[in-house]
């Protein structure tokens, strides 16, 4: 599912891609680059880095080839060559290549990833488990905004970054102007879901919070988070299944404090290990150049943060 494009933004995206090797399988632009965020016009969001993900099928040929078209794009890593930087690319981290202040038509921050074929259904199971995993942690009624936060604030919970680094009202200044877009993503999985009373006029939703609603719920979330959940609960030696564990925790009036505490676990543990392989990937002075500037966005929030605290 795709968003409504921007006004204006299609020929300077399809620009600034032609620039890079054209066997890309999936690439879409992101971030206060690309959707307004409150508390910033349009003036301030045209100055702002657009950040791209390319998803590719074969990280070694596309590497090759922008190492012969883009050569000073990369760090130091370009001397190991394309089979070296795929390697430390997939092998650790979130899996991606991580690039900032490409400058290509002013300043992009970039990402590689490698890519197969159920890649568009993955997309909307990613969605799907967003609803879910939000649902566990919200109480039994509550607003769209209410969700759209929760599901926004997934990705940065546990991020160290957020202690230092990105504006603490991030998660809030995304949705406030943008809710129009979360309800596109979101409104046909919202009608579909079972466990949910949706009620789109109105702008409220209530959730099954039953111990049986809950462990469907639970059930239905990605294996991975189903691992971190067991880990938090099963006693060491127990080796207990994951059914078992999930059905006792479905029961437990603490339930979303535990999906909390999984979520937060993979996304600090990624978020580090990316931070510092982005280092490498992207080189030590951009990597401060562009570490100043999230520290002085996060001190601009700070300074504006009475007029941004409240969703209204």
């Amino acid at each position: 599912m795709t968003l409504p494009a921007l006004h204006n933004t299609g020929v300077l995206y399809r620009r600034i891609l032609s620039q890079f090797p054209q066997d890309i399988s999936l690439a879409f632009a992101y971030g206060s680059g690309v959707f307004k965020q409150h508390g910033t016009n349009q003036g301030q969001m045209e100055k702002n880095m657009l950040d791209f993900v390319i998803a590719v099928d074969d990280p070694v040929t596309w590497h090759t080839m922008n190492l012969l078209q883009n050569r000073k794009h990369y760090s130091i890593l370009k001397l190991l060559g394309p089979t070296m930087i795929s390697s430390i690319q997939n092998d650790h981290g979130a899996s991606v290549y991580y690039n900032t202040l490409v400058p290509v038509d002013g300043r992009v921050k970039m990402l590689v990833q490698g890519e197969n074929g159920k890649l568009r259904a993955a997309l909307v199971a990613n969605l799907k488990s967003a609803v879910t995993a939000s649902f566990l942690m919200l109480p039994e009624s509550f607003t769209e905004e209410d969700l759209f936060l929760q599901i926004a604030g997934l990705s940065y919970a546990g991020d160290f970054r957020m202690v230092i680094g990105e504006d603490k009202s991030k998660v809030a200044n995304i949705v406030k102007d943008n809710v129009q877009h979360f309800r596109i993503l979101y409104s046909n999985i919202l009608r579909d879901c079972p466990q949910v009373v949706y009620k789109p006029q109105q702008g409220k939703l209530e959730v099954d919070k039953s111990p049986e609603g809950q462990f469907i719920q639970l059930m239905a979330l990605p294996r991975t988070l189903q691992q971190r959940i067991t880990k938090l609960v099963d006693p060491p030696g127990k080796n207990r299944d994951v059914e078992e564990i999930l059905l006792q925790v479905a029961q437990d009036p603490d339930c979303g404090a535990v999906v909390q505490q999984g979520i937060s676990s993979i996304v600090k543990s990624s978020s580090i290990t990316q931070s510092i392989k982005g280092i490498a990937t992207a080189g030590m002075w951009k990597t401060v150049s562009y570490s100043s500037k999230k520290l002085m966005k996060m001190w601009k929030g700070w300074r504006r943060k009475p007029s941004v605290s409240q969703m209204s």
